[in-house]
């Protein structure tokens, strides 16, 4: 049994990670990434409690390969990750569908609709219909605790994987819980129809056929689920409203409003469980003229509606030219009250005591900490680059940066970087680059990002003889995210480095201070001279790190 209290307010991310240590979860494996992160924080603070395993992995992909042994021996296994994560694991996560999970196996994935920390808002529901697996979307910290135990045994009874869906606000609010006595592990104990983990094509054809076969099951899962709540008795049919996730909360935030308005609620349909209950939605909108859709992320639901009802009734919600919602960003109960056909609430506009008005007070972007080592490595890249660049009129220098504390180089006073893609991009980016023609090729990487996805594109790199030169930032920690450990030490970078292939005498590391911009800016400009590939390590640990380090006695 767990010692916390009942009452005690849990983070959405924390309110999962205790349900699923309570449905007998026996291994944890991810990669940080906002605002997922306190998942893994809140199951390495707790596995010794519970005998489970809980470790940060090299990426997302690694993670999910890691959770389906685990699944593989019979336990139950969780994976962690933000949305674009999801990218990454997948290729093991959609085949996983076709396998035959043992242990219950739940990717629990937060989206950032608005992008607060991301670099695009794809809805992870997407996946779960593509992967042809069983999505559930919590709106409450309550739902996420007790929603994962439920899919740890969906995942079970139909041996799939299955994903947990949370976004920001979520995540990252508190609320008290009410909790469920913990459950014992299961065994570790293979299965004893092995070839359902072996998809080879004679194999992975009956097992994708036998996946087809199991959405009957899956719809008629959704269709008597509680919590995709259909209301109907006493309310107006004629305008339906079909709710999802977080924007559940929002609509009944302004419930009352709307019923007085209209003298009426709407008739209306909450889904928390995929794939859609199409029949549910098709007894919503049976007398319906006008369907509204309140959903967190992309119009998922929206888009599938039109495959799902009558052309008479008109579609409501973030697409089309007489869209009601907007179609990027995140739903908040005012946007959500316009929709609905409200007059905005009364406000008031906040003053700072002896100041302007907040709306004329200047912008705040993310920045790098006073004292960072990435902004003196910055400068020596910014001062190499100007000197390799004596043919203004040419594309003579790029330098392309990946995703971290370090992409924040791309903003004034730095102006250093003039691309950001991807986990890894900034090392493939360089590459192609120097392969179109462009004579110095810079890419700037940070250590926890080289290990995560920034190997390969150097191993072909240094397989093609490429003439790029590769800034690796090394801090000794997966910063932006909370200074999570990194999965490789820096003491271990260069052996990693130089197994790649590289040539040893164009591997250089260099102090990240200000005292040596000059002398370091001379020497990245003599790697960045050579035709073939090389590798710049700029060494200096993280400020955050180390007062945590400190600050821990350590």
């Amino acid at each position: 049994m767990s010692k916390i209290p009942h009452n005690t307010a849990l983070l959405g991310d924390e309110a999962l990670a205790l349900g699923a240590l309570h449905a007998g979860l026996s291994a944890a494996y991810g990669y940080p990434g906002t605002p997922s992160t306190e998942i893994m924080e809140y199951l390495q603070r707790s596995a010794g409690a519970f005998s489970c395993t809980a470790r940060w992995c090299a990426n997302e992909k690694t993670a999910m390969e890691a959770a389906l042994g685990v699944s593989f021996a019979g336990r139950r296994a969780l994976v962690t990750m933000k949305h674009v994560g999801l990218n990454v694991a997948s290729d093991p996560f959609i085949n996983g569908a076709l396998l035959g999970i043992k242990g219950g196996l739940v990717a629990a994935v937060a989206d950032d609709p608005g992008m607060h920390s991301s670099q695009g808002e794809q809805d992870s529901r997407f996946y779960a219909a593509f992967a042809l697996v069983p999505c559930l979307e919590p709106r409450s910290q309550q739902e996420a605790y007790d929603m994962v135990r439920e899919a740890f045994d969906l995942s079970e009874r139909h041996a799939v994987p299955v994903l947990l869906r949370l976004a920001t606000r979520l995540s990252h609010a508190r609320a008290s819980i009410s909790t469920r006595p913990a459950r014992e592990q299961n065994r570790c104990e293979k299965t004893s129809e092995e070839t359902k983990w072996m998809l080879l094509p004679a194999y992975a054809r009956k097992n994708y056929a036998a996946l087809l076969e199991k959405q009957r099951d899956f719809l008629a899962w959704s269709a008597d689920h509680a919590v995709n709540k259909l209301e109907l008795d006493g309310r107006d049919k004629s305008f339906a409203v079909i709710t999802a996730g977080l924007g559940g909360n929002y609509y009944e935030e302004n419930l009352g409003d709307l019923t007085a308005a209209r003298g009426a609620a709407p008739a209306r349909l909450h889904i928390g469980a995929y794939p859609l209950p199409e029949a549910g939605i098709r007894s919503l909108c049976a007398g319906a003229k006008e369907v509204l859709v309140i959903e967190e992320g992309q119009p998922f639901i929206e888009e599938k509606l039109r495959g799902i009802l009558p052309q008479a009734v008109a579609v409501r919600g973030r697409l089309g030219a007489d869209a009601r919602l907007p179609r990027t960003g995140e739903l908040d109960p005012d946007n959500v009250r316009e929709a609905l056909g409200l007059s905005p609430r009364p406000s008031l506009a906040a003053a700072v005591q002896g100041g302007p008005y907040f709306d004329t007070l200047p912008g705040r972007p993310p920045q790098l900490c006073q004292g960072c080592p990435h902004a003196d490595s910055y400068e020596v890249i910014k001062r190499a680059a100007a000197e390799l660049d004596s043919s203004p009129g040419r594309p003579t220098v790029s330098v392309n940066a990946d995703i971290g504390c370090y992409s924040l180089g791309a903003a004034p006073p730095y102006s250093a970087v003039e691309s950001i893609v991807c986990m890894g991009a900034g090392v493939g980016m360089a590459r192609g680059a120097a392969d179109a023609g462009i004579a110095y090729a810079i890419g700037v990487i940070g250590d926890s990002t080289f290990v995560h996805s920034g190997i390969t594109g150097l191993i072909d790199a240094v397989q093609a003889g490429t003439p790029m030169t590769l800034c690796i930032l090394d801090n000794s920690i997966v910063a932006m995210t909370g200074c999570q450990p990194t999965a490789v030490s820096s003491s271990q970078l260069k052996a990693l480095i130089l197994g790649c292939g590289l040539d040893p005498a164009h591997y250089l590391e260099l102090e990240a201070k200000k005292q040596k911009l000059e002398e370091n800016a001379a020497k990245l400009k003599t790697e960045a001279e050579y035709r073939g590939p090389s590798v710049v390590v700029f060494k200096r640990e993280c400020l955050e790190a180390a007062r945590k380090r400190l600050k821990a006695g350590k």
